[in-house]
């Protein structure tokens, strides 16, 4: 067993597909099939199951293993980093997950400040929920995320408590309102966005004692916005996602006041590739802990 073939099951996993896998790595199908079945042999179990509709996919074993690889590929790359920075060189390969609004507000000025010290530093960057991101830094799947923190395991670091907002239609009643409050919706439908807004929002409620009607469950804020100016509900957003708001859409502040911290996280600081430091270093330095206005 070699790093290419942990390398091979692990993007296998990721792609769920032995074709992608094989044209990634610049291997042929067949050959693809050869190495895994050459592997699940020498370790007697089942890694892989192949299913016309939906794909590739993990077994329960091939599960635990797959863990197992990306942390041994993650110390390899710790290697190399190593002997890089020995000789005067820096490279190394940074996963970064965010939600969509993070990824936006964040990524070009960390990456282009990087890049202009460091060029042979790669990003690879995964757009997903606050969840998805959470399981991706458990798994190993990238190293450093950005996320909504709930007083979660991971460390993290806090980089930006934004205010939220009652987003809704300049026609409707409570727009006349200069402050809205949980219970002022409770006859209202609720708009909300599971790319990074979830659990806030549902917490804003749970602290009024007030069951939102959530009625629509989007990943895209601009989808969010134009249903609102539509009339087909109410959304609560952040500062970061109201930049460019539709005509014809107010918002207001909420009572109590509503807000969702982001962090910056990864599954250990102690373990994590100097690239990966670096890039947590960058990050807290060009955006320290502050307050949206």
């Amino acid at each position: 067993m070699n790093k290419s073939l942990l390398q091979l099951i692990v993007k296998i996993s990721d792609t769920k597909s032995f074709t992608k896998a094989g044209q990634e790595l610049n291997m042929t199908q067949p050959a693809v099939s050869r190495a895994v079945t050459a592997l699940e042999a020498e370790l007697g179990v089942t890694l892989l199951t192949r299913n016309r509709r939906l794909g590739v996919k993990l077994t329960d074993v091939g599960e635990r293993v797959v863990q197992i690889f990306r942390k041994i590929l993650n110390e390899y790359e710790k290697i190399n980093q190593e002997i890089a920075l020995e000789k005067g060189l820096e490279t190394g390969i940074v996963r970064i997950g965010a939600f969509p609004v993070a990824s936006a507000y964040f990524l070009p000025k960390i990456i282009s400040h990087i890049a202009k010290q460091y060029p042979n530093i790669e990003f690879t960057i995964f757009e997903g929920t606050n969840a998805e991101i959470k399981e991706w830094i458990e798994l190993g799947r990238i190293d450093v995320g950005f996320i909504v923190s709930t007083n979660d395991e991971l460390p993290t670091f806090p980089l930006l408590r934004e205010e939220m907002f009652a987003v809704l239609a300049a026609d409707h009643p409570l727009s006349k309102k200069d402050v809205i409050q949980a219970s002022d919706l409770k006859h209202d439908y609720l708009i909300i966005c599971k790319s990074g807004f979830e659990p806030p929002v549902l917490e804003w409620f749970e602290r009024s004692n007030q069951e939102p009607q959530v009625k629509y469950v989007l990943h895209n804020n601009t989808t969010a916005l134009n249903m609102v100016k539509e009339g087909m509900g109410i959304a609560i957003m952040s500062e970061l996602s109201l930049s460019n708001i539709p005509n014809n859409i107010v918002i207001r502040k909420l009572e109590p006041q509503g807000y969702r911290d982001i962090h910056v996280a990864t599954l250990s600081t102690e373990d994590a590739s100097i690239a990966v430091k670096h890039f947590i270093h960058t990050t807290l330095d060009l955006f320290p802990q502050r307050e949206s206005h």
